[in-house]
């Protein structure tokens, strides 16, 4: 059984139903499967002690990258996270008529490959409603539970 966090930060409640849907996945899979929204997510040794930590995130803004309000801090704080050599996964929701569509995935990858943390799966990116995208959603998270 492998412990399980599951941050994510999410303004109109798709990043928190994707993680939702994320954790059945998971639990269902036998792991202790933990979800924390960015804004009470402490950053200091978050990821320590974990055998897989999944970060979702939305993404906002037309001329940059912009991540969502919660997760912000959280951001601003990852070279505390102690991700060196942990398993990680990236999800986000965002609307890909935007220049910059589920930037936010790309920007939270960099930095923890950055800090040395292995990114299992690639990045999950989903466009508009999650439920339209449901079969994707589980089928990548199968594919993460199956490199833990």
């Amino acid at each position: 059984m492998a412990n399980v966090l599951i941050v994510y930060g999410s303004t109109t409640g798709n990043t928190e139903w994707v993680a939702g849907q994320l954790k059945e996945v998971w639990a269902a899979a036998g792991n202790d499967v933990e979800v924390v929204s960015a804004g009470k997510a402490k950053a200091d040794g978050l990821c320590q002690g974990r055998d897989l930590v999944a970060f979702g995130c939305s993404t906002w803004g037309q001329d940059e990258v912009e991540l969502q309000d919660d997760f912000i801090p959280l951001f601003e704080k990852f070279d505390s996270l102690g991700a060196g050599g942990v398993k990680t996964a990236v999800f986000g929701c965002g609307d890909e008529d935007y220049t910059h569509f589920c930037g936010a995935v790309d920007a939270i990858t960099e930095k923890l490959e950055a800090l040395g943390a292995k990114l299992l799966g690639g990045k999950l990116k989903i466009n508009g409603d999650p439920g339209d995208s449901a079969a994707e959603i589980k089928s990548w998270a199968s594919a993460v539970a199956s490199a833990m």
